[in-house]
């Protein structure tokens, strides 16, 4: 041992921190000749390890020599689980980048470039990741689970190649669904994760996960881990969910229609016991919130949102979330949450807006939820996303709901203002006027929202009077948001920060517009217009060139929507007032600023009001949508000229004049579809009518007929005894027939009778009836003569009805010639019970009739006796060849046996010689039955 240095830690340190001296190349190259030209499989096992070990710590050369290699073992050696999973892990440990490892970013990002680099070689050939595909249906824990992470590791690398590669691969997403099913959970959670990076972008992937049953399994695995108490494996299938549902139509119609809305419901039951939250529950409860929005986000289909937010109500989903909503205990950021979800769930669906106004928060006494949100909102110690939460939450409440809006502006007028409750009028006008700029332009937003699209609305806020201090008179609501505009300095400086003065000129555009009798308030005020003149013309800032293009845009509002009843502020005379102090092509520049501000656009992308700051709320988003509507009409009608006004109010009434016109036409097209409609309905039930009549007449077509074949029995026995005895002592017959008989026959001909009298009857009421409906037709016709499209509907009528005239024609003759038949009877019956003794000569074209009945009778009768002959000979026939079959089924019986016997001994003898030692041939079956049928026809005897 030398003897020890003062330098020599320092070179051991040096030393020991160095790599291995090892010739690494040549050695990674030997384990890939022997891997390529080894015969034993021993052999190519070993250095497969070997390449695993390497595999970590020299990933650029094991990558660049030994890929091929690899690839090609997973080719070959199928039948052998442990080298295939070698294979594997080193594929994987070659193209994962290793994210656990603290690296600087220079290192990692190198890190990550290997990785797309080797990702790109192992996917040049598409039928490795089939070759892949197919090796995950191996259920061997060493094959498929390093399978699972390797197609992970080239999805997160090299995403949309892969899913190209999977999804024309013959049931590909078939076989990485079944991963879900696997028993071990490690597969399945890494299959979990698989899936999620297979359907990020990709549609058609989505639409094939879920229709295979996708959304079954996930549900049922997040039941088995808990819900939202669960770990980590909730978490991953709800990201799966997030990633199915998101921007898929197609898959969350199928979500819905599967009745998986319904199943969502116990993930949000909380309990009472809201103090303890983990991490990971707040992480899940906030994912499935987050898939309730996807549902019914307002960028979905209208139709698809609304039928969704009708399940959630119906499956007391809704009530859950408004649960949570008034819970105690909840962190503040899924409280957040769930307001932004409630808010979704309600917007634009008046069933549910309606039951969220009934909700009452758990306080004493009992508040509406509304009231209780309102008080967050002006509140400026509350987190600012909390606002904003509620606010977007009162923005959906007040979206479409006419009967919102009116209750929440009934909160503000003078007779429903109860002083011992807080209202939600009255938070609004506390945070409309507080210190707070914040509060102030939400409360500002909230109120427009209350106006929107509402015109009876508007006019009675006006009627809103406000007490702005003791000893003077109370000013409107209106005055007051203006002189809070003008007077800037002397209200506490409020005026002077944009956000109010920018919500404050957001709520009176909203209110004026379109309301000519608020836009003639405004003007009442003679300071109302040079202040907003003035504003518009001075040259000031960025932040105040804002607030300039809304005084811009409040102006245009009042020229526009001005009905000329105050005489120093006519469209004319503001628009010459425009020209003089500010000048046309200066007031549009001003007024386009409003446009081309950065806040503008991020507000117009998404209803939500979504800030990194409070001092970046400025514009809202339903008013985004009020100012591109306004900022052209505006435009024009500054630049029109008084004559271009006239012009355009002369052609204004003209078309009023042209829609009255077309009104009364559609009026009068209207009444004319009732009456065909009408006559529609009464030929639908002439046809039924007559439907029945002919019914009736078929009937009686029978009855008549059965009453004929009495006639032709009674002239066949007074044909045999024209002159039979009659005596009343004895039976009371007469002519063959007693006078019951008779009696009945004369109740059902006095029957007949009645009924074809009523017949008679209905039918000239019909025939009435059709003339009635044949003359309004063509009143009708004549009346709708100047419409050509109607000619069509009358030609049918009219076709119909003439059809039903000649069918009732028709039955008229049917029943003058049954009535006409009915009478030869009823005569014939009379003359016999009144003249028994005396005989009634008979038609000569019935007796030939009946001549010819009789004879064909007759014949019908030898015919009859030669068939029955007949079949009893071919009976006798039938029976003694079944008697023959028998017998021939008897014999065969007994020669099998014995055939049977004779094979048997024949078998025992040659058994015998060969035991004595004797040669026997071996005998074909057709041998021995030719030489079977020659002994027994010689006679010879096996035993002999």
């Amino acid at each position: 041992i030398p003897p020890l240095r003062t330098n020599f830690f320092p070179f051991v340190v040096a030393v020991l921190c160095q790599p291995p001296v090892v010739l690494t190349d040549p050695q990674i190259q030997k384990l890939c000749d022997r891997v390529a030209s080894s015969t034993l499989l021993e052999d190519r096992r070993d250095a497969v390890r070997a390449l695993k070990a390497l595999s970590k710590k020299y990933r650029l050369e094991v990558g660049t020599q030994a890929m091929d290699h690899l690839i090609h073992i997973l080719q070959t050696d199928r039948s052998d689980s442990e080298i295939l999973g070698y294979a594997l892990d080193t594929l994987y440990n070659i193209i994962c980048n290793d994210e656990e490892e603290e690296q600087d970013e220079n290192t990692q990002k190198q890190e990550e470039d290997l990785g797309v680099l080797f990702t790109e070689k192992f996917l040049r050939d598409s039928e490795s990741v089939t070759l892949l595909l197919t090796l995950l249906e191996e259920f061997d824990f060493h094959v498929r689970w390093p399978g699972v992470k390797l197609l992970t590791a080239l999805l997160k690398n090299q995403c949309s190649q892969v899913q190209g590669v999977i999804l024309v691969s013959p049931m590909g997403v078939s076989r990485l669904m079944d991963l879900l099913a696997d028993s071990r959970e490690v597969i399945r959670n890494d299959g979990l994760l698989l899936l999620q990076h297979l359907t990020k972008g990709n549609a058609a992937i989505q639409k094939i996960v879920a229709f295979e049953n996708a959304f079954e399994r996930l549900l049922d695995i997040i039941t088995e881990e808990g819900s939202s108490d669960g770990g980590i494996v909730v978490e991953d299938c709800l990201l799966l969910l997030l990633n199915l549902l998101k921007n898929n139509s197609s898959n969350q119609n199928f979500f819905k229609e599967g009745s998986y809305i319904q199943r969502m419901k116990p993930w949000f039951e909380v309990g009472d016991d809201n103090s303890g939250w983990s991490a990971q529950k707040v992480t899940n409860l906030h994912l499935m919130l987050q898939l309730v929005r996807v549902m019914v986000s307002p960028g979905n289909a209208p139709g698809a949102s609304s039928s969704c937010q009708k399940a959630m109500y119906q499956c007391g989903l809704l009530q859950q979330l408004c649960t949570i909503l008034m819970a105690t205990g909840v962190p503040a950021d899924i409280l957040t949450e769930t307001i932004n979800t409630v808010s979704e769930v309600i917007r634009g669906s008046q069933t549910n807006q309606d039951y969220f106004a009934s909700v009452n928060a758990p306080s004493n006494p009992p508040r509406p939820a509304i009231v209780v949100l309102l008080m967050s909102m002006v509140n400026e110690r509350q987190p600012f996303v909390l606002r904003c939460a509620v606010l977007y939450c009162f923005q959906c409440f007040l979206y479409k709901n006419q009967k919102g809006q009116g209750e929440i502006v009934a909160t503000l007028l003078p007779s429903t203002i109860d002083a011992n409750s807080i209202s939600a009028g009255q938070l609004l006008c506390g945070g409309l006027f507080s210190a707070d700029s914040l509060s102030n332009w939400c409360a500002a937003v909230a109120l427009a929202h209350a106006l929107q699209d509402n015109l009876t609305q508007k006019e009675q806020l006006l009627r809103v009077q406000l007490a702005t201090s003791l000893g003077k008179p109370p000013v409107s609501l209106l005055q007051q948001c203006t002189n809070i505009l003008s007077q800037g300095d002397k209200i506490n400086r409020r005026g002077s920060k944009v956000q109010t003065r920018v919500g404050l000129l957001m709520l009176l555009c909203t209110w004026i517009n379109n309301c000519p009798i608020a836009v003639t308030h405004f003007l009442h005020n003679q300071e109302n217009v040079p202040f907003l003149t003035g504003q518009i013309s001075e040259n000031l800032g960025e932040d105040e060139r804002l607030v300039q293009g809304l005084c811009a845009l409040l102006l245009g509002i009042c020229i526009y929507y001005n009905d000329n009843s105050l005489e120093n502020y006519t469209k004319e005379k503001l628009k010459q007032l425009i020209e003089k102090r500010i000048g046309k092509e200066n007031f549009v520049e001003k007024l386009g600023f409003v446009t081309k501000h950065e806040l503008y656009s991020r507000a117009a992308q998404k209803p939500q009001p979504v800030f990194p700051s409070p001092e970046q709320m400025l514009f809202d988003h339903e008013f985004t949508k009020l100012v591109k509507e306004l900022e052209g009409i505006i435009t024009k009608a500054v630049h029109k000229s008084s004559e271009e006004e006239k012009k355009e109010e002369e052609v204004k009434k003209t078309l009023e004049q042209h829609d009255s016109i077309v009104t009364q036409y559609k009026d009068l097209i209207r009444d004319q579809d009732a009456q065909i409609q009408e006559l529609k309905e009464q030929v639908s039930t002439l046809s039924m009518n007559n439907e029945q009549m002919q019914t009736q007449i078929t009937q009686q077509q029978s009855q008549i007929q059965q009453h004929k074949d009495q006639y032709n029995i009674l002239k066949l026995k007074l044909g045999k005894d024209p002159q039979g005895p009659f005596t009343q002592g004895e039976g009371a017959q007469v002519n063959g027939l007693n006078t019951e008989e008779l009696g009945q026959l004369r109740e059902e001909v006095e029957e007949l009778r009645r009924q074809h009298t009523l017949l008679h009857t209905q039918l000239s009421e019909k025939d009435t009836l059709i003339n009635t409906l044949v003359k309004i037709s063509l009143d009708t016709t004549a009346r709708v003569e100047s419409n050509l499209w109607m000619d069509g509907w009358f030609t049918l009528l009219r076709s119909q009805v003439q059809s039903q005239c000649a069918e009732i024609s028709q039955l008229q003759t049917e029943r003058q010639e049954l009535i006409r038949r009915l009478c030869l009877a009823a005569i014939f019956l009379l003359a016999q019970s009144q003249f028994p003794s005396v005989p009634i000569p008979f038609d000569p074209q019935l007796q030939e009739e009946c001549r010819g009945l009789r004879e064909r009778c007759a014949g019908l009768e030898q015919q009859l006796a030669t068939a029955q002959s007949t079949v009893a000979i071919e009976q006798t026939e039938k029976a003694k060849l079944q008697q023959d079959v028998q017998e021939s089924k008897k014999e065969q019986d007994d020669l099998l046996m014995l055939l049977a016997d004779q094979d048997q001994k024949i078998l025992s003898l040659k058994q015998k010689l060969k035991d004595l030692g004797e040669t026997v041939g071996e005998t074909s079956p057709d041998d021995l039955d030719g030489r079977t049928d020659k002994r027994q026809t010689e006679g010879w005897i096996c035993g002999k």
